[in-house]
């Protein structure tokens, strides 16, 4: 018997229901960290009348439920004819920032920032961002502090409203500093019965370690990408560049003596103003190529030994990998993950995106 999936659509102002059980088919959806979640499926042609009604790109949600567990939630972007269908196309709750800009400069007040809480920028941007009239989606922001420290006296952080800056890179520039947040979304039901959306921050790290849950070869991994040994992306030593010209460019130096043969990578942010945040960069990116030897993608089955829904986005898995293509035993940290519903005679697949554990550095 296949698992039942539900897709459901709301008006994104009003929160009013549109569709509870949308006819999609081919649908794949997922989440990340760092990013927000992506959704795709298709409309037969016979429901083009639907579009307009239930699916108005720009101006609708989208929820997927799974054995009427709520999994996913996102705003429809895209809905175009190709072919004899219409995809449909969403991303989840953080996509919204990529649509809306600073336009009266720190965050109206909010800043300039100097040794503030990352964490407590990206609460910023949202109020902001949902402050404004018709921009307010009931997205919550967790109340996670931490101690990295965003802006110094010497160069506060700023957004200037003459150069209207995108909010969401405003929260990138967040998450790249060092030592600072992570984050990714959820959803949940708010009062009415609507999808509400919640950023959840963590720190020093989203997720967690964890020894309850597993995936090993015979057991729930169905298939593997290959094991990536690929010298090209290794490197002790990162020069990263910033800003500026000439002798007057921004630099910072990463550099560790690990007893191998010396190996230099370039990182090129040429809009990246900040020594500090360019030296989180440099040191984020050589700590990220210091590794040989990588599983980067599973296809695993809903098993007790790993249940649909148990995991989340950071956590490190023990995985255990014995095939033809792979002979791997370590913890792995889960960087993203897809989901595609049973289609015809097609099983469920769930694909985990994964990056070995000590790729990573945390506050402290």
């Amino acid at each position: 018997m296949s698992t039942p999936y539900r897709y459901s659509s709301w008006d994104a102002l009003t929160g009013e229901p549109l569709a509870s059980d949308l006819p999609l088919s081919q649908v794949e959806f997922g989440l990340s960290r760092n990013a927000a979640g992506d959704f795709s499926g298709r409309l037969e042609p016979r429901f083009a009348h639907l579009l307009r009604e239930q699916l108005d790109p720009g101006n609708t949600l989208l929820t997927v439920e799974r054995n009427s567990t709520l999994l996913w939630g996102g705003i429809v972007w895209r809905a175009e004819p190709e072919g004899a269908a219409y995809p449909i196309e969403a991303a989840g709750w953080g996509s919204y920032l990529q649509r809306r800009h600073d336009v009266h400069g720190n965050l109206n007040g909010r800043g300039p920032y100097t040794y503030a809480d990352p964490c407590q920028v990206i609460r910023d941007v949202w109020a902001y961002a949902q402050f404004q009239p018709d921009g307010d989606l009931g997205v919550t922001v967790d109340t996670t502090t931490s101690k990295a420290k965003a802006g110094t006296p010497a160069e506060p952080y700023s957004t200037d409203w003459w150069e209207a800056p995108v909010l969401g890179e405003v929260v990138d520039d967040m998450t790249e500093i060092d030592g600072g947040p992570e984050w990714t979304e959820t959803t949940g039901r708010v009062a009415g019965g609507r999808p509400g959306g919640r950023i959840r921050l963590g720190w020093p790290r989203l997720g967690a370690r964890r020894t309850d849950i597993s995936f090993t070869s015979g057991i729930n991994v169905a298939a593997t990408v290959p094991i990536t040994y690929d010298a090209d992306e290794y490197a002790q030593v990162v020069i990263a560049l910033g800003a500026g010209e000439g002798r007057n460019r921004r630099r910072a130096v990463d550099a560790v003596r690990n007893g191998r043969l010396r190996l230099e990578h370039v990182l090129e942010v040429p809009a990246e103003k900040g020594n500090d945040r360019l030296a989180a960069r440099a040191r984020t990116e050589r700590t990220a190529r210091q590794v040989l030897g990588e599983v980067t993608e599973i296809q695993v089955l809903d098993h007790p030994a790993a249940p649909v829904g148990s995991w989340q986005i950071g956590d490190d898995v023990r995985v255990s990998l014995h095939d033809q293509w792979s002979e791997f035993e370590g913890w792995c940290r889960i960087t993203a993950w897809k989901l595609r519903p049973p289609q015809g005679n097609d099983p469920e697949r769930i694909t985990l995106t994964l990056a070995r554990a000590d790729r990573f550095t945390y506050g402290s």
